[in-house]
């Protein structure tokens, strides 16, 4: 089973590529992050003309998720639990049925937080990371296997950016961030890309502006995060960074988890 996730910056803008891509690389399950569509305007026929399921959870012009498979998941939960006031479209997970149990995909796009001083912004993106910690510790006590893809807005180590000088004052970089994330991450969460490879250069964002594309000048923040039920199915990882190189693309690519799950 592969399960993909990928910012795709704005759905109905990048309706071609989405469908190019789902042709393509045949996800079984691909979480989307920052869909820029309220629900019903969410292009599903093109989509669901490919074969897949969709469940969204929309926000007009900014963020939303979204869960395309393609079988129909069991179940659907909306929104990040822990601040009933949080309006932000941020978090749809679905549990869908395998052979000998079932699995748990959060699609899950973190606050950016910059700028870092911004009395609001900072402080809400800890606060998501601390009710996303106690999110992913309360499902993990049902060892089911638990798979949370999605964008972070988190650059867990130097060598997952380009020039780690550029981004130190950034709040996807700054030591209250990546301490907060690995918080989260020794919950027992497994990093599925660093699981299966130590390399540099390994990158799933290029920034529109400066040539960042063309220079490699790229940032590490979309992550497959497991837990040990789904860490011990897995069976590669790839990023697939040529769908950077196409007509107008997402700043970001998919990235790409291969499992050893059957569909019921």
């Amino acid at each position: 089973m592969k399960i993909a996730t990928w910012n795709i910056n704005g759905v109905k803008a990048r309706i071609e590529n989405l469908c190019e891509w789902l042709k393509d690389s045949s996800p079984d399950i691909a979480c989307l992050q920052e869909i820029k569509s309220v629900d019903e305007n969410f292009p599903r026929l093109e989509i669901e003309a490919l074969g897949y399921h969709v469940e969204t959870h929309g926000q007009k012009g900014f963020n939303g998720v979204a869960l395309l498979s393609k079988m129909r998941p069991d179940e659907v939960n909306r929104g990040l639990p822990g601040d009933d006031s949080d309006e932000q479209a941020r978090f749809i997970e679905g549990v869908f049925s395998v052979q000998g149990g079932v699995i748990r995909v959060c699609s899950l796009y973190l606050p950016n937080g910059n700028p870092p001083d911004d009395p609001v912004k900072y402080p809400y993106k800890l606060a998501w990371m601390e009710r996303l910690r106690r999110f992913a510790e309360e499902r993990m006590q049902l060892e089911e296997p638990l798979i949370l893809a999605g964008d972070y807005n988190v650059i867990p180590e130097p060598f997952d950016c380009h020039d780690p000088r550029v981004w130190a004052g950034d709040a996807l970089f700054l030591p209250q961030t990546r301490a907060a994330f690995r918080r989260f991450e020794n919950l027992g969460l497994t990093d599925a890309t660093r699981a299966t490879s130590d390399e540099a250069g390994l990158y799933t964002f290029w920034d529109y502006q400066a040539g960042a594309w063309q220079k490699n000048n790229g940032i590490r923040i979309d992550h497959l995060m497991l837990s040990s039920e789904a860490a011990d199915r897995l069976h590669s990882v790839s990023i697939e960074k040529h769908v950077r190189a196409w007509e107008k693309p997402s700043d970001h690519v998919p990235v790409s988890g291969y499992f050893d799950f059957e569909a019921a």
